[in-house]
């Protein structure tokens, strides 16, 4: 039995699942209750409150999607990125259209004009700030257990895959072409090996029983659910922003013009693919 598992309802003996969180064990844990999954360096690991508490090195994950961000939401960070060094994101948004009203110093008045939205503006092709999607899921095993926060990055979100291996958005769309709500499924998510960047495929296993479906849908209208889609991941561990030494600022007698960045041409999106031809019933083989 793993470390994620030992803890889920359904391996706890009867008289232990109704019992609440004692004044000793809340003392010594600090706050418990913030838990999302991260899929840092291609592995899913479980935080809680910004710790890692276990990790499963299973290239696939099964879980129940309850909640989901509408908007895909955005995040800045100036400077490069430092392995293992937690910080608050310089600026982001939930909506993706304008920074969060809370930030200090947003980058622009709009996303789409911010100069960190130009491509060529992070590294390489890409844009300094990057696109996410938070979600609410429950684990598949566990559904009457804890909601988890999951954000995916752009890799995650967009694209066209096959059925088996979809990105989230196409995987949305595929779902909602069939007639059904994504929070009455059990869905794989799978760490893509081809990837040189953590990226998930998403695809159907079965549907939920009554009760399952019943619970989920319960889960998914809670605080902690809402919370999941709302809050940044940072926020969620409860990290702070870093707050930098002044820097003195040497008057210069020339000083140029900035040069404004010339974004470059988006591609044109690939035609959609013809689902009418796609299995007509999904297959929970890998």
């Amino acid at each position: 039995m793993s470390d994620i598992t030992l803890f889920q309802s359904n391996n706890l003996p009867d008289y232990l699942k109704e019992v609440e969180l004692d004044d000793l064990t809340k003392s010594l844990a600090g706050n418990t209750s913030t838990k999302r999954i991260s899929i840092r360096g291609g592995v899913f690991r479980l935080m809680v409150s910004g710790e890692e508490v276990a990790k499963n090195e299973n290239r696939a994950m099964n879980v129940v999607i309850v909640n989901g961000g509408r908007d895909i939401a955005r995040q800045y960070y100036e400077g490069k990125y430092v392995a293992g060094e937690a910080s608050a994101p310089d600026c982001w948004s939930n909506d993706g259209k304008r920074p969060d009203a809370s930030i200090e110093s947003p980058q622009g008045e709009t996303c789409e004009g911010c100069p960190q939205n130009v491509k060529g503006s992070g590294n390489g092709d890409s844009r300094a700030c990057r696109f996410q999607q938070r979600l609410a899921v429950l684990l598949a095993d566990d559904i009457g257990g804890d909601i988890y926060q999951l954000t995916l990055p752009s890799t995650s979100i967009f694209g066209r895959g096959d059925v088996d291996k979809m990105p989230f958005q196409q995987y949305a769309k595929y779902v909602g072409s069939q007639g059904k709500n994504i929070n009455t499924l059990i869905t794989e998510m799978r760490l893509d090996s081809d990837s040189d960047t953590p990226k998930l495929t998403f695809k159907p296993v079965k549907f939920l029983t009554r009760e399952q479906w019943e619970t989920a849908r319960e889960k998914g209208d809670s605080p902690a659910a809402k919370a999941a889609i709302a809050q940044t991941p940072a926020t969620t561990d409860g990290v702070k922003k870093k707050i930098s030494a002044p820097v003195k600022v040497e008057k210069t007698e020339d000083v140029s013009e900035p040069i404004k960045r010339t974004a470059k041409k988006d591609i044109e999106p690939a035609a959609k693919k013809d689902f009418s031809e796609v299995i007509s019933s999904w297959s929970t083989d890998d």
